[in-house]
This record gives C-alpha cells, sequence and structure tokens, in this order.
C-alpha cells in the first residue's frame, strides 16, 4: 500500500477553483474520479490523517499513488466532465449503477427512408425514437400488433422488405391491412414517414386526438350509409382504447416526470424509476448500487441522474421529461437543473414530491426498490460469495502472497502446424473482462510459424510481456512535472498520451495460467525468466485431469472437483480455449479461400465468380475447353487459354504456348511480417 504523504501535492499547486480530479494506481489506471467547487478544499480532505477517513476511503487514497486535476469554467462543465471520464476509465472506486435486468425498448427508426417499429435492447442509436423501457418484450409486441390495425407501420427486417420489393408482393401483414406495404409502392414515403410520426405522438401519450378524429370519420362513414367502412373504424377505436387502457392514470394529464425510488444499506441500494407521461407509466427500470465509496443518499442521487440522463447528452434530449421527482435532493441540486434544462432545451425541476398523488406514486417506486434490493442479495449471495472463495482457494493452493484479481490465461490454435492463433484472456475479481482480450499470430522464427505448441506458448508470453516491460519502461522515463501546467501535474504511467487511455498491455496479471501441462508451463516459465519478470505467479491447467502445474514441481496440486478455485480456473482454460479456436478457425477459413484462378493475369473476383457459377464448380471448370470457356460473358479467348493452362498439368495442357497468357511470377518466400515484434490487435481481430 502507498503511503498518501508521498504523492500529495504542494496546496500551493492545488487551483482554488471547480474543477475534476483523477487518482491512479501504480499501473497509471484510473481508480477514482470525482468533482468539487473547490479543488484545493475537496483534494486537501483526502491527505489527512488516514485512520480518520472512511474504510473505503482508506483503501481508495493507500491503492493510488498520483492524482491529477482538470480546472473547469463552472460547476455544470464539472459535473458532465466527471460523467464523461467515469464512463471512460470505468474505475473501480466509483459507484457503479449496473442494470438489474435487460429492459426492451419500443423503437421507431425514424431517420430511415420507411421508418420501422421494432423492438430494440442495448445502446441507443441517433434517429430513433424510443418508449420504454418496458418489462417485457411480449407486452411490447402485444401492443404494436394492436396499433398496427390504425397505424399500419412497416415492422419487417431490411432482407424482408429489399425481397418484397424485388418481387413486387408485400409480406403477409400487407395482405391482412397490418402494414402500409411501402415496400410494394402502396403507399409513399412521406406518407409512410407521416404514419410513423403519427404512431410516435400517440405512444408519446396524445391518445385523444386519434380517437376524436377516429370517431369524425365514424360518424361521416354512418351518415354516407357506409356500414362496412363505419364498422371498421368502430373497432379501430376499441382498439385504441384497449392499447391506452394497457397503461393505468395514475397522475393528471399532462404529468411528465420520472419518479425515482432508493433503497440500501452502507454495502448496496437498490434503484427504481417509473417513466410516467402525460399522466401513464410508460417504463419501469432498475439498477443495484455496489458502494465502492463512501457516499450519502443526496450524492447517490446525482451519481444516478448522471447515470440515467447523461447518454441523452448526444440526443435530442426528449427522454429528459420536464419534472424529476426524487427521495433526496442531490446536493448541487442547482447545477442538476441547469444540466438536465441543457440538455432537454427547457426547464427541468428536480425537487421531492410532499403530497398528493406524487407522494403516493414515489412510494410505490420506494417499495418496488426494496423488493428489488432482496431480490439481488438473493441472487447475488452465492455468486458473490463463491467468487472470492474461488480466489482465497486459488491463493492457498498455488501459495499466492494475495488473491489473483487479475488472471490471464494463454492457448493455442492450429491445425496440423498452420493458422496458428493464441489467445490472451482476462479475468479480474473473478469475471471475464472482455475488453482487455488479445488475439495473437504465431509466427515463429523465419515467419512461418512455431515449430510446436510450446515453441508458440514460448512466443506468446514473451510478446505479451516484452510490450509490457517496453510500455512500463517509457512510462518510467517521463518526469514528474516535465512540461505540465501548473495547474495539472503530468502524471507519470502507462497511459497513451495521443488517447489518454491505458496502454494495450499496461497491467500486469497476479496469476498467468496456461492451457497444458508441464511442457507447457516450462515455455512459459522461460519467457518470463529471460525477460527478467519475477513477480507474476504461474501455472498450468491439464486438460486430461484437470491437474494445476507449477514450474519446476515434479507432482501436480490437486484440488478438489467440487473446488470453486478449480471452477474458477476451468473456466478460464475454457474461455481461452474458445477465443483461441475462434480465431484460428476465422484465419483457416480465410486462408482456405485462395484459388488457383488468383494466378490467373486479368482473371479478377468477378470474373471467377462468373465462370464457377457457369460451370458450378472447379472440377467442372477442368474439364472445359478453351472455347467453352471463352463462352462465359466478360471472358476472352486469351483469357481462357490462361484459365486452362492454369488447371490442367503441364503434361496434359493441348492449348499451344502462343494462346496463353504468361503466367504470373511464383513467390517462394514467405511474406514478410511488417511489424514482427508487434502483438496481437483487440479482441476481434488478429494481430498481422
Amino acid at each position: 500500500m502507498a503511503d498518501p504523504a508521498t504523492y500529495r501535492p504542494a496546496p500551493g499547486e492545488i487551483p482554488d477553483a471547480p474543477g475534476v480530479y483523477r487518482f491512479r494506481d501504480a499501473d497509471g489506471r484510473v481508480i477514482y474520479v470525482g468533482k468539487a467547487k473547490s479543488l484545493r478544499s475537496r483534494l486537501s480532505s483526502y491527505f489527512q490523517d488516514v485512520a480518520g477517513l472512511h474504510p473505503r476511503t482508506q483503501t481508495m487514497v493507500t491503492t493510488a499513488s498520483s492524482v491529477q486535476w482538470t480546472v473547469v469554467g463552472t460547476e455544470v462543465e464539472a459535473l458532465a466532465l466527471e460523467y464523461s471520464w467515469i464512463k471512460e476509465f470505468d474505475p473501480r472506486f466509483n459507484v457503479k449503477y449496473r442494470d438489474d435486468k435487460s429492459y426492451p425498448y419500443l423503437a421507431v427508426t425514424l431517420a430511415e427512408q420507411f421508418p420501422r417499429v421494432q423492438v430494440m435492447r442495448g445502446a441507443k442509436r441517433k434517429g430513433t425514437r424510443y418508449f420504454g423501457p418496458y418489462a417485457h418484450a411480449w407486452a411490447i409486441r402485444e401492443t404494436v400488433d394492436l396499433l398496427l390495425r390504425v397505424f399500419p407501420v412497416r415492422t419487417c427486417s431490411a432482407g424482408v422488405f429489399k425481397r418484397a420489393a424485388q418481387q413486387g408482393r408485400p409480406c403477409l401483414l400487407g395482405y391482412i391491412d397490418k402494414c402500409s406495404a411501402p415496400c410494394v409502392g402502396r403507399i409513399s414515403p412521406e406518407d409512410h414517414h407521416r404514419l410513423a410520426e403519427e404512431f410516435c405522438d400517440f405512444m408519446a401519450g396524445d391518445t385523444s386526438r386519434f380517437e376524436r378524429r377516429l370517431t369524425r370519420r365514424m360518424q361521416e362513414a354512418a351518415a354516407e350509409l357506409d356500414y362496412e367502412q363505419a364498422a371498421r373504424l368502430r373497432d379501430d377505436i376499441a382498439t385504441l382504447r384497449r392499447a391506452t387502457e394497457r397503461n393505468a392514470v395514475v397522475l393528471p394529464d399532462g404529468t411528465d416526470a420520472d419518479v425515482f425510488g432508493l433503497a440500501g444499506d452502507e454495502l448496496e441500494a437498490a434503484v427504481q424509476v417509473f417513466h410516467v407521461r402525460d399522466g401513464r407509466i410508460r417504463g419501469q427500470r432498475g439498477w443495484v448500487v455496489e458502494k465502492v465509496e463512501n457516499l450519502t443518499d443526496a450524492e447517490l442521487v446525482e451519481h444516478l441522474l448522471q447515470q440515467v440522463y447523461g447518454t441523452e447528452e448526444d440526443s435530442d434530449g426528449s427522454a429528459v421529461p420536464r419534472e424529476v421527482l426524487v427521495p433526496v435532493l442531490p446536493t448541487d441540486v442547482e447545477q442538476v437543473e441547469s444540466w438536465l434544462s441543457g440538455i432537454r432545451g427547457s426547464r427541468v425541476r428536480v425537487r421531492v414530491p410532499q403530497r398528493g398523488d406524487k407522494r403516493e406514486l414515489a412510494q410505490t417506486v420506494l417499495k418496488n426498490a426494496e423488493h428489488a434490493l432482496v431480490l439481488h442479495r438473493t441472487r447475488r449471495a452465492g455468486d458473490l460469495t463463491s467468487r472470492s472463495q474461488a480466489l482465497r482457494e486459488i491463493q492457498e493452493a498455488l501459495g499466492l502472497p494475495s488473491a489473483p484479481l487479475r488472471i490471464e490465461c494463454y492457448d493455442v490454435s492450429h491445425n496440423q502446424g498452420t493458422f496458428q492463433s493464441a489467445s490472451m484472456v482476462v479475468f479480474e475479481d473473478g469475471l471475464a473482462r472482455k475488453s482487455e482480450y488479445r488475439l495473437f499470430s504465431v509466427r515463429g522464427p523465419r515467419g512461418e510459424g512455431a515449430a510446436d505448441d510450446t515453441a508458440a506458448m514460448h512466443e506468446v508470453i514473451t510478446r505479451r510481456f516484452r510490450r509490457y516491460l517496453a510500455e512500463r519502461s517509457e512510462a518510467s522515463d517521463v518526469e514528474l512535472g516535465d512540461g505540465a501546467d501548473d495547474d495539472e501535474p503530468l502524471v507519470s504511467g502507462p497511459i497513451d498520451e495521443s488517447t489518454g487511455k491505458p496502454r494495450r498491455f499496461a497491467y500486469p496479471p497476479n496469476l498467468v495460467v496456461v492451457d497444458g501441462g508441464p511442457p507447457q508451463v516450462a515455455a512459459a516459465a522461460a519467457a518470463l525468466a529471460e525477460l527478467g519478470i519475477d513477480d507474476v505467479a504461474l501455472c498450468g491447467l491439464a486438460k486430461r485431469l484437470e491437474e494445476v502445474w507449477l514450474p519446476g514441481d515434479d507432482y501436480p496440486v490437486i484440488l478438489q472437483r467440487s473446488s470453486e478455485g478449480l471452477y474458477l480456473l476451468q473456466r478460464v482454460r475454457d474461455e481461452a480455449h474458445r477465443f483461441a479456436i475462434n480465431a484460428h478457425r476465422k484465419r483457416r477459413s480465410k486462408g482456405m479461400t485462395a484459388s488457383v484462378l488468383d494466378d490467373v493475369p486479368g482473371l479478377g473476383p468477378a470474373r471467377q465468380k462468373a465462370l464457377l457459377r457457369h460451370f458450378g464448380s472447379v472440377k467442372r471448370l477442368r474439364a472445359a475447353s478453351v472455347e467453352e470457356i471463352a463462352t462465359v460473358p466478360g471472358m476472352g479467348e486469351r483469357t481462357a487459354a490462361a484459365v486452362v493452362a492454369a488447371l490442367l498439368p503441364a503434361d496434359a495442357a493441348s492449348v499451344e504456348p502462343s494462346e496463353v497468357a504468361e503466367p504470373a511470377p511464383a513467390h517462394d518466400d514467405p511474406p514478410v511480417d511488417p511489424a514482427p515484434d508487434a502483438v496481437a490487435q483487440s479482441a476481434g481481430m488478429l494481430g498481422t
């Protein structure tokens, strides 16, 4: 643990102005982000007697090894910058709001030429109008199915829409009048877009306008004795009323508010929010908070509002209501209101309901939060306990000085020595951290791949930790305060100065796990020894008997089959195997697409496809004559002769040399890798 006095800035260096500050650990990782009206006053509070700090704050300041700050003009700017940094760096000591489940939304893609109504989850997209979130996807689909009778907006995917347009026939929904069939031109793009906007208006709460319009049209049809049309309009009105009744009226018409409830203790808290639009509950959402820092309820609410509405900064702000009802006011309520008003584009009030219907609804939301907290504790108890137990068992079995909070596992996959690929997966606190996964293309000493699995493992470990040492050495060459402004000292660390983000291999693991037995472990140990790394634990997990091997030991460490520690190591090993084999398959499939036709001069991908489409296979193409090949559109006699020469053996070729184009020169040398020391790209891409 670091002594906060070793990195405490001098009092005169800290400006007495609003700003945002970051604490970093010894590896340069941002572990806490905060804002302050006065940076001097706030930061000084962290460097008092450690015994007087809250236990979680003690852990944070002793884990950190440096602090830096950024001065901003106003407290509202500090609020926005704090949120963006928390979102970018994901600091471990900041409060984290995790959704207690994945919520579906009803989305209307208004940015498309023909807007589509669909159920969506995940991140929101620009140009799309969202309604919800809802508790169940089936509830959205039932509502949409009802409303398509009145608002026949497109619901099909892009592929179905394109296929219907090519065939000139609409899908089933078009025949049963639940789609206006813009794919076949039954409705113009402008009219269909207007129809989608009316659908959005109805979902936003403007229901009475459409009901009055349909009632007027029904009366007109009845007056003209068009009873069939009048009956249809009557049924449409009933449909709208059924869809409206699905959302109970809880507040007076026109109420536009989000109602929050908060329930918790010193360690955890559950948050629920009801989205009320036009007096009706349009959606519900929940989060569970792990209090990794000492926060009051007011500070929790402030962070919660950042979490909920921060993502709306780049949108039109339609998700921010006119009124936000909270259990307690945030610490800087005026700044929060100013920030929300800037996002919405009009005045937003943040207040605590005191009486009436809004107070009763707030009590209902609070009860939901209390139930959500009980449910979360029931579900999480076993999982949290098992992860802690697993890390403790691994520590005891391997004789580690502390629990391996960061575990990296490596595996190699190949097909008889070809397309060799290796994976690095990362588990932190017993959970997979997929953003830290890496892939390696095994090259070997001459760029032709490694001789065997042990050589491949040696190469991968060497490349990973050589990169780590290089980044650490580069960071250590940076002197504190060199070239920095007086208001923001430069802090050394494995941070890319061009992006401000951690470098790819900046953080060393507590434990390295290799997929294999003594040979693989020995190869990894030799690589670490050659680099002079002696502070990283190493072990291997053999598949056959699930034995744990340590470097230089003649006998394995045996963990019980029911051991949580063994189960965690198996999960890490299996994840590394899955990641490596997927990368290998991608490389193999990409490498096998090479064809003998690739070397034919003048024969590009389009002509190759035309030939294979005409003859059906390479076997039939090989049996074809020059004249038959020349009949394919786009092929000439000279190119056809070159194709025959490329496919037939030299002694079987019946084509005159003068008729054959000169073949492309052969390349016997292996391709030269432009970056032999570069490590693999991030997850999902192979290093080249």
